[in-house]
């Protein structure tokens, strides 16, 4: 029997069609990571999540997957965080990337096989920069190094931009040592009070879009497979690692196959911290267990915006809950190796389609319940978990995971007491440092949980405010 291919949206020729790999039964795969100066909110966990079932989905089809998602820990954002608080950043990004990492596992997210960092990839950068200016697409001005947009002709084509639309509506940063209005830098220079390194061009730091590019050529290779990330990512910057990626070898692909999760909204309305409905991942885990957060995220098709509210938690909730429900009943066998179902498999090939393949999963769930008992029973429930495997959810001993669903129902019981201790000593912990963005955010969650916190000379004394969570 013919296997099936995995197909993809390729946001590159705006057209479904199968994946083609450099390597006969290899992949290669990068998706753009955080930057580590915040908790992680729903919006950073959708692309963690939708890659982290593509990744699983090549794994039973490709002998080799290699695997890298970056973390972003050198950004102007990171470099006034530890200045407020007079730390280096080293301080500052471990904190949330040790947050990331918690988060990620919650969800269930697998780590990937490689995680760069950019502050460990600086000469790899400084290399990129010397060969776009050798090869004349970059060129030094007043400090800066700036890729010269005008010297690669395809610019634009991933985003589907014309160049005065670019300038005219872009994130394009004006300044008068440019050539022209598209050129962006790769390098800036840096004062004594800012993290920086040694170059060619004087002490700096990098710009945004070169850092990855130089990841994926340390790690991936020259051209890679797939890259990955958010809608809000095509332009400009993956618009700008194609054209780094190109120009400076020679002409050579960039990226077979590009691949977008569209954005999430709440209720209806973008996130922004402006409306105050900015959903931190942690605090959604105070009120829900992680596989129904991660459900929740997965309950649209990747390429659509998935609006999040209460009712869509409530309703992955609901569906684990009912799952393993059936699978108690069958925890007496033993558990047996079995390949997934096979339609639930063909709509993960076909574009990530986990909304038709929630749907084969609920039948498969049915029909553990109708199976008489004995080896019927055992090969339904073998099924059903392979097939749960795929999508990452039903992986867990099935009277723990009823206790974590009925004990967080509605996500409006109260918070146990070990995880309020938790928070509260990273709130003295981040006080102590005098990070008091972090300490104030840290007890902002505590009171949407329903506290009530007094600070005291001894410590910080807590109660459970009568009417509960927020």
């Amino acid at each position: 029997m013919t296997r099936l291919p995995i197909a993809l949206y390729n946001t590159l020729t705006r057209r479904r069609e199968p994946l083609q790999t450099g390597v006969p039964d290899a992949v290669t795969l990068y998706v753009c990571g955080p930057t580590v100066y915040n908790h992680a909110h729903i919006g950073n966990a959708r692309p963690a999540v939708v890659f982290d079932v593509l990744v699983r989905l090549l794994r039973r089809r490709y002998r080799s997957v290699l695997y890298a998602r970056n973390l972003t820990d050198v950004d102007d954002r990171i470099n006034e965080m530890a200045r407020r608080e007079g730390v280096p950043i080293g301080d500052v990004t471990s904190r949330y990337i040790d947050a990331y990492h918690q988060d990620m596992q919650s969800l269930g997210v697998l780590p990937p096989d490689i995680e760069p960092r950019v502050t460990e990839h600086i000469p790899d950068i400084v290399e990129l920069i010397g060969a776009l200016i050798e090869r004349n697409h970059a060129y030094v001005a007043q400090g800066h190094v700036l890729f010269h947009v005008p010297s690669f002709p395809a610019y634009g084509r991933l985003s589907g931009r014309r160049t005065q639309d670019m300038i005219a509506g872009a994130r394009v940063e004006v300044a008068p040592y440019k050539r022209d209005p598209l050129d962006f830098v790769l390098w800036k220079p840096s004062t004594d009070d800012i993290s920086g390194w040694d170059s060619p061009w004087g002490r700096g730091r990098p710009g945004w879009h070169i850092e990855c590019s130089a990841m994926i050529g340390r790690h991936l290779g020259r051209t890679i497979d797939i890259h990955g990330g958010g809608q809000d990512l095509i332009f400009p910057h993956h618009e700008n690692e194609i054209a780094q990626g190109v120009c400076a070898h020679d002409g050579e692909p960039y990226c077979r196959m590009w691949v977008h999760n569209s954005f999430v909204t709440v209720d209806g309305q973008k996130m922004s911290k402006s409306l105050g409905n900015v959903l931190l991942v942690r605090d959604l885990l105070a009120h829900a267990p992680g596989e129904a957060i991660r459900l929740a995220l997965l309950s649209t098709h990747y390429r659509h915006p998935l609006d999040w509210n209460a009712q869509r938690l409530q309703a992955a909730r609901r569906t684990l809950e009912r799952a393993y429900a059936a699978l108690d009943t069958v925890s007496r066998f033993p558990h047996l190796e079995t390949e997934p179902d096979s339609e639930l498999e063909a709509a993960l090939l076909n574009d990530l389609n986990v909304p038709r393949a929630l749907t084969r999963l609920h039948q498969l769930v049915e029909d553990l319940q109708r199976a008489a008992d004995g080896p019927a029973r055992q090969w339904a429930k073998a099924r059903l978990l392979a097939s749960a495997q795929l999508l990452g959810v039903l992986q867990q001993e099935p009277a723990r995971a009823l206790d974590a669903l009925r004990g967080r129902a509605g996500g409006t019981s109260a918070p146990d007491d070990a995880w309020v201790e938790s928070l509260l000593a990273r709130r003295t912990e981040a006080r102590r440092l005098r990070a008091f963005g972090e300490a104030d955010a840290l007890r902002d969650e505590l009171l949407r949980a329903g506290l009530q916190l007094e600070d005291t000379a001894e410590g910080t004394v807590w109660h459970r405010s009568q009417g509960g969570p927020a």
